[in-house]
């Protein structure tokens, strides 16, 4: 699903051409060897995104499902074309339900890399109610979302019921991200409030304006967004187009070596994406890739 059109040479342009957001000092803190290994199993969910919906109904995508062997798929969908692939399951080990969405293979959209069609909008209120209109995101990332939300939603209903799991876990890689993140919002909003949500994405365009970052800090404090080195998709939607981050960001500065970066998406430490990355110019479409601590996300890693 290609929600990224327009060639580089136009963001380069664009970037040159409008103000980004001043920025201020954050916080940062290294994470330690056994903090980083621990996303693994994440990651490797997020890989089997990439597998194709005849491998992930017996779970038997390769590396990526031999990673966590005693997960069970209840429901998988999509096509990977018209809707992205995705998979709904318990995961015994964590107790927890897990929700993971496919994303976009740079190797194959290089040169599509933002939308030039693209807006804000609001929040469809029957998928997340009580939402005000201030808060806009992506009409690309919200129309995919709509396409499979009400069927996982009713999917993660069943399973809390029948496993008794008190977490759901949304994770996905590039648009994959995206639509996790707006899935732990949804689920937040229409789930009781027994149940925790959890979000890990790796490498995530910008989703919303500053009001729909606001409101997600508000109401999903479990979330991580991994960055990997000088990958260029986190910087996209620009900022000065009115996109911000939420909070969350760690950032892999070289392989065992990451830092999470405090606040919002407006730090002007060396380590934090923003600065690392500054415009896709100075970015490499191949860190969108990985490894993310040596596991590579994307079609071709799919093994």
């Amino acid at each position: 699903m290609r929600f990224y059109t327009t060639a580089v040479a136009v963001l380069a342009l664009a970037s040159s051409s409008f103000a980004a957001p001043t920025s201020s000092k954050r916080s940062i803190s290294a994470l330690s060897s056994s903090t980083l290994s621990g996303f693994a199993p994440f990651t490797q969910f997020a890989r089997a995104t990439y597998c194709g919906a005849d491998k992930l109904k017996n779970w038997s995508c390769g590396e990526a499902c031999k990673a966590n062997p005693t997960f069970q798929p209840s429901l998988v969908g999509g096509d990977g074309n018209a809707i992205q692939t995705f998979f709904v399951g318990f995961w015994p080990d964590q107790k927890s339900i897990v929700v993971g969405h496919e994303g976009t293979d740079p190797v194959a959209l290089k040169s599509d890399l933002t939308d030039a069609v693209f807006f804000l909008q609001d929040l469809d209120t029957k998928l997340f109610p009580g939402v005000s209109s201030n808060v806009k995101a992506h009409n690309g990332f919200l129309d995919e979302h709509a396409k499979t939300a009400s069927q996982i939603l009713a999917e993660v209903k069943t399973l809390i019921s029948k496993t008794g799991a008190t977490q759901v876990i949304t994770i996905g890689h590039s648009l994959g991200g995206a639509l996790a993140q707006l899935d732990s919002l949804f689920f937040t909003l229409n789930l009781p409030s027994s149940v925790h949500i959890k979000s890990v994405t790796y490498g995530t365009p910008r989703v919303g304006n500053s009001e729909y970052a606001a409101l997600f800090d508000s109401k999903v404090s479990d979330f991580v967004r991994i960055n990997n080195e000088h990958d260029l998709v986190p910087i996209v939607p620009g900022r000065f187009l009115g996109f911000k981050h939420p909070h969350g960001e760690i950032h892999i500065v070289s392989p065992g070596n990451a830092v999470s970066c405090s606040g919002d998406d407006d730090s002007s430490d060396e380590k934090c994406t923003i600065k690392t990355v500054p415009n896709i110019v100075e970015g490499n479409i191949f860190n969108h890739l990985g490894p993310y601590e040596g596991i590579n996300l994307g079609t071709i890693f799919c093994t």
